[in-house]
């Protein structure tokens, strides 16, 4: 996973923290870790942006019923 957004973003004034999913395997613990970061982000006022997720990774997404709080923004 790579973010675009070192550092807090509370600190940088930016609204969302950027992670680019491109050759990231599809697993529970990726998820888990993916959710846990979107919920500490929305604490500090922020979201979390997903991109170039896999379809398996997306799929697991919504298996897994987190398709509402793991949002993949559709590739350009």
């Amino acid at each position: 996973m790579n973010f675009a957004a070192p550092g807090s973003l509370t600190d940088t004034g930016m609204h969302a923290l950027v992670c680019d999913l491109s050759g990231v395997q599809p697993s529970a613990a990726t998820i888990d870790a993916l959710a846990r970061l979107a919920v500490a982000l929305r604490r500090q006022g922020s979201r979390l942006r997903l991109r170039h997720a896999s379809p398996e990774l997306i799929e697991l997404i919504e298996f897994m019923g987190l398709a509402e709080v793991l949002r993949v923004e559709a590739s350009r």
